[in-house]
């Protein structure tokens, strides 16, 4: 059986940390491996993740420390991964069969480099908005996958490197953009909503977040070597607008 180590960052997330560690301990998967990196919590973050290592029926590996946000962050939280199958995730799992859907449907198809679903992003448990991009299409039409739903192979990984801080908002769009160029490399689709994510994050919490992540996302795709960058910014633009009204 494949192992998934869930990967946490952590920074005074006493608020939502509780949550989203029972969404994990409530999978019917039964070989996860939690890793925590926190940011040097000042609040009660630290004791939540404390009482978690000691009842959680996973392996849980943490660690605190200085870092530079949540990509340098989340560089730091890989090394300490030993899973198969890595997953960066911060949010909400929305059903106990989450986890085990994405590995069997990644087990079903060998070829594939991973799997991708649904998420919606909730406020006070109220949908504010819907990513559903479907099956892989081109980069060129704009299609770029929800990262929290992201299950990658460690290989990807190993072979292309991890997230780029330089980034501010979009260093998870930077990498799904860097490998997502090598056509060879296919996601499979589970078209199912497995992720509930806060609203609010860097990348959703004003209107100038907003238009950083659209201009961090242009670069990502210029420093990539993706021609018409401009025009795919554009179509990505109006697929995220339209992604409030469903």
């Amino acid at each position: 059986m494949k192992t998934v180590s869930l990967i946490l960052t952590t920074y005074n997330s006493e608020n939502n940390l509780k949550k989203t560690l029972k969404s994990i301990e409530d999978q019917d998967y039964p070989q996860i491996e939690v890793v925590i990196k926190d940011g040097g919590s000042s609040d009660h973050t630290l004791n939540i993740i404390r009482e978690y290592e000691a009842k959680s029926r996973y392996t849980v590996k943490w660690t605190t420390g200085k870092d530079s946000g949540i990509y340098d962050a989340m560089n730091q939280g890989y090394p300490m991964a030993s899973g198969d199958i890595i997953v960066f995730f911060n949010d909400l799992f929305s059903s106990p069969q989450a986890v085990s859907k994405m590995v069997r449907l990644m087990e079903e198809h060998p070829e594939c480099v991973g799997t991708h679903a649904d998420l919606v992003y909730v406020s006070e448990e109220k949908i504010i908005r819907r990513w559903k991009m479907g099956p892989q299409k081109s980069l060129y039409w704009g299609w770029i996958p929800g990262h929290p739903t992201l299950f990658l192979k460690r290989e990807i990984y190993e072979k292309y490197g991890l997230y780029n801080p330089a980034y501010v908002i979009a260093a998870d769009c930077e990498f799904m953009i860097r490998f997502l160029k090598d056509k060879g490399n296919r996601l499979e689709y589970l078209p199912e909503t497995i992720v509930k994510m806060y609203y609010g994050g860097t990348s959703t919490v004003s209107l100038s977040s907003y238009l950083l992540s659209l201009k961090e996302v242009y670069r990502a795709l210029k420093d990539n070597g993706i021609k018409g960058a401009l025009w795919i910014d554009f179509i990505r633009t109006v697929q995220v607008m339209m992604q409030f009204f469903h």
